[in-house]
């Protein structure tokens, strides 16, 4: 485990905001993302009969959406252990292979910082 508090500011907001996307919307994940500016883009699961994405996945299409060039971090909270395969090669593909990526319980706890690559 990660001591949160001792995690850089700019981190500890994208995982507050993870945290916050998922339980606003009361799904199994929430997500956030920090581009190249420092805009962040936060999501939930998307689970729709038609359409699956992880909360990982669609942060990252909304920042490819609104332009974003690059990602300089992203975080995950959920009740998981791990961050998929799929998730981190949708953060490396935007942020190359060394974009942090924070996973982190319900409470906010990072249990593990992990790369994209």
């Amino acid at each position: 485990m990660t001591d949160s508090s001792a995690l850089d500011p700019e981190d500890r907001k994208i995982v507050t905001l993870a945290r916050s996307a998922r339980a606003r919307g009361g799904v199994p994940e929430g997500a956030a993302v920090r581009d190249e500016t420092g805009r962040t883009y936060v999501a939930g699961t998307v689970a729709l009969d038609s359409l699956r994405l992880s909360a990982l996945r669609t942060a990252v299409a909304m920042a490819v959406a609104s332009g974003a060039k690059s990602l300089e971090a992203a975080a995950v909270v959920s009740d998981s252990d791990a961050v998929s395969d799929e998730d981190r090669a949708a953060v490396r593909d935007l942020g190359g292979a060394g974009t942090p990526v924070l996973l982190a319980g319900p409470d906010g706890t990072v249990r593990a910082t992990l790369t994209a690559g």
